[in-house]
């Protein structure tokens, strides 16, 4: 079963901004598009990541968005450190907005608490994303 990952888009201030940032950060490797993000430590649950998972994003303050996770590597920071770089498909695909609370780093994600897809749920697409949000919150949308 895929386990996901939950993480904050620290100074995206918005999804069209999070988009530029990854289309200029694309990379290949292996063959595939992918876009890197960097953390201290591998992940403990690599193999459940890497069947089916995906990193969603949290934009200020709201779950919006995720990515398929590709592969992990582990590489060395300028200053010598060890930092594990995820690597993840380069396909944005938005999420059902729903809001989070700030947290560090990054935390797992069951599948159950995951939210649909947004092509997938149908409806509200024309609202923005805080908006939509905050209407799902009040169990109105």
């Amino acid at each position: 079963m895929p386990l996901h990952m939950l993480r904050l888009a620290v100074g995206a201030p918005d999804l069209a901004d999070m988009r530029d940032w990854r289309n200029r950060n694309q990379m290949d490797w292996n063959g595939h598009r992918v876009v890197p993000t960097y953390t201290r430590r591998m992940p403990t649950r690599t193999a459940e990541l890497l069947d089916g998972g995906s990193l969603y994003w949290v934009v200020k303050g709201i779950l919006c968005c995720r990515a398929r996770f590709v592969g992990f590597d582990l590489l060395r920071s300028p200053e010598g450190d060890e930092v594990c770089r995820m690597l993840l498909d380069a396909e944005l695909v938005e999420t059902v907005p729903q809001p989070k609370r700030p947290f560090q780093g990054w935390r797992y994600l069951k599948p159950e608490d995951a939210p649909p897809d947004l092509d997938q749920a149908g409806g509200g697409q024309d609202l923005p994303p805080h908006i939509l949000a905050e209407l799902r919150q009040l169990g109105l949308a």
